[in-house]
């Protein structure tokens, strides 16, 4: 019944199937209704053009498909970022390595405590007095390891 409707619609069905894939990509991103909703539209009009029956039409849409999501896996692995210096996401204990800061309270019996900007940072290392200059030397965790500057 679903087909008989299908195929009675010629090349329009192909097309309002692009058109239903690509809205579904609106709702469940990921660039990948995209592509079948393109290769849909495609094939919708093909069989426009050439009058292809529904077994023809169908072969062009899933040979369409394929070489449509392999060019858009492609596209899309093209555009990603540059990689950067910056820290990486969610380790921003990584970004203070080899900066200098002053001690907030004093490194005592290996630990102290460091101000960097609005947050307090705990450190190890040798005992220091408050005030005193320390640089970063790693990250175990949470915890920043210090040494002389």
């Amino acid at each position: 019944m679903i087909q008989n409707a299908f195929i009675s619609l010629g090349a329009w069905a192909w097309i309002i199937l692009g058109v239903v894939l690509i809205g579904v990509e609106l709702i469940a991103p990921g660039s990948f209704f995209l592509w079948l909703g393109l290769a849909a539209i495609v094939t919708g009009l093909l069989d426009a053009v050439l009058g292809l029956s529904w077994q023809t039409a169908a072969l062009f849409f899933a040979l369409l498909s394929v070489g449509a999501v392999v060019l858009g896996r492609f596209v899309m692995r093209s555009k990603t970022p540059p990689e950067t210096d910056a820290a990486p996401l969610n380790q921003r204990g990584q970004s203070l390595v080899g900066r200098v800061f002053t001690l907030e309270a004093p490194i005592k019996d290996g630990e102290g405590r460091i101000r960097v900007d609005d947050s307090s940072w705990r450190v190890t290392g040798a005992d220091r007095f408050a005030g005193a200059k320390v640089r970063v030397v790693r990250v175990e965790g949470t915890t920043l390891v210090v040494d002389d500057p």
